[in-house]
């Protein structure tokens, strides 16, 4: 009897300690079942927190991918954008409305007849021309130019005649309007024009009345940036010009 008291009291002794109960219980198959107080904290931190732990991993994993999927679908949309689908054409018509020729932008040729003819014609007034009004000279003379062969022949020729007969000095006392009469070409490259010029007073009173017969070879440069195409969009050039009074 006093064997199994001392032995109670030894297992009551180890319970209070906390040592594991496994060993116990196999020494002493009859004694009550032991508490380990590591593992039934660990056990209530697991219950208690575990789940919070595994649903926010589980939430950033889905962040994670979320995140990847929508940079694919960035990156798919601007490769996507960056593709053009759409093909311009250009589609000629004549004075009947008859379509003459269609072709996409990109293969449609600038060198046109009539292009270079309008080409010519515009800057033709715009070198002869002399206005009043100083900005709209300025704007002449850029447009000039811009189409003129850098380096070229023309560009010598129209230089040394604007110092000879600058348009500035000329408007303090007259203005100059030019008609054209004629543009037609004497070989693939070079155009003959024929137009006429009103100088008139500051009063707008006629003083008189000239003919000229121009000389004008062309080349066609299409441009490859944007400022160039502000300035000659059809990318028509002159590379030698001359021209003299008709008597």
């Amino acid at each position: 009897m006093s064997a199994t008291l001392d032995q109670q009291d030894e297992v009551v002794e180890i319970t209070a300690t906390g040592f594991d109960n496994t060993d116990a219980k196999a020494q002493h198959p009859g004694a009550p079942r032991i508490t380990n107080p590591y593992l039934a904290g660990r056990r209530e931190w697991n219950e208690r927190y575990g789940d919070l732990i595994t649903r926010a991993q589980n939430w950033r994993t889905a962040a994670f991918l979320s995140g990847a999927a929508n940079l694919l679908l960035i990156f798919g949309i601007i490769a996507v954008a960056m593709r053009s689908h759409i093909v311009p054409y250009i589609i000629p018509i004549d004075s009947a409305g008859r379509v003459i020729n269609a072709a996409p932008a990109d293969q449609a040729s600038v060198a046109d007849e009539r292009m270079v003819h309008a080409a010519i014609f515009d800057w033709v007034q715009a070198a002869r021309t002399v206005s009043s009004d100083q900005q709209a000279e300025l704007r002449l003379i850029d447009k000039v130019y811009s189409m003129l062969g850098k380096g070229a022949a023309a560009q010598t020729y129209v230089t040394e005649y604007y110092r000879a007969n600058s348009p500035f000095d000329r408007a303090r006392t007259q203005t100059v309007t030019v008609d054209i009469h004629s543009v037609v070409n004497s070989s693939d490259k070079t155009l003959e024009v024929e137009w006429q010029e009103t100088t008139r007073d500051l009063d707008g009173q006629v003083k008189e009345t000239e003919t000229y017969r121009g000389s004008f070879t062309t080349t066609i440069n299409p441009p490859n940036d944007e400022q160039t195409a502000r300035l000659n969009p059809l990318g028509i050039y002159i590379t030698h010009a001359n021209w003299s009074k008709v008597l």
